[in-house]
């Protein structure tokens, strides 16, 4: 994303995981691990609506990590519908953890991807709470395709949620319905599509005002 980029390849369950970590100017005050959209329709970490949850998150002081799912670019492994890319999100997280076992963690996601961060949510929240993320960024979550799991109660006022209004690939009426039984909010943008095309400084702008900076916790 930018010249201080560092390349990292963190062991996974199909074979070794492409990452890109960002690190703020400063201490890190959070880890943000990011998931890329759908892997058999061009997704990858260099997407630039998941540049744009990393470039968010950096203004914020997170440390940001982004990879790349299995079969995708040096990426090990094939495609698993959904099931084995959850296992990929795990284990980045676990593997970022590693190197910071304090940071709070934040999980974004663009389309597919905000379905495997979901995913990822619910199951580290049902590990209890000292393993649970603390923030949920979803961009045009892929609620019509993929089976995205309720929202962890804990962490619902601490989710947000944003949606063009003329999604083409994703219904708004699917994420509204998904989150509907749920109380939980959703950021309507009005007249933009799937993609954000021409207007990734406010969805930018709207990710800043949900990421709110999390304290970290001490020794």
């Amino acid at each position: 994303m930018n010249a201080q980029t560092q390349s990292l390849s963190i062991a996974g369950p199909a074979g070794p995981i492409e990452c890109a970590q960002d690190d703020p100017a400063g201490a890190p005050t959070a880890l943000m691990v990011i998931c890329h959209p759908h892997p058999l329709h061009g997704g990858s970490m260099d997407h630039k609506v998941v540049h744009t949850l990393a470039r968010a998150g950096l203004q914020w002081g997170y440390r940001t990590l982004r990879f790349n799912f299995r079969g995708v670019g040096a990426s090990a492994g094939a495609w698993d519908e959904g099931r084995g890319e959850v296992e990929d999100a795990l284990a980045v997280i676990a593997a970022g953890r590693v190197s910071a076992p304090l940071l709070p963690l934040v999980l974004g996601g663009f389309s597919f991807g905000g379905f495997v961060a979901a995913a990822a949510a619910d199951r580290l929240a049902a590990l209890g709470p000292t393993g649970a993320a603390q923030r949920l960024a979803l961009v045009a979550p892929s609620t019509e395709k993929q089976d995205v799991p309720p929202i962890p109660s804990a962490l619902r006022d601490r989710t947000v949620v944003i949606h063009g209004e003329d999604d083409e690939v994703v219904p708004l009426a699917a994420t509204l319905a998904w989150a509907r039984p749920q109380r939980l909010p959703v950021t309507v943008v009005a007249g933009v599509g799937h993609f954000f095309h021409g207007q990734l400084g406010l969805l930018k702008t709207l990710l800043l005002r949900g990421l709110a900076p999390l304290p970290v916790p001490g020794p």
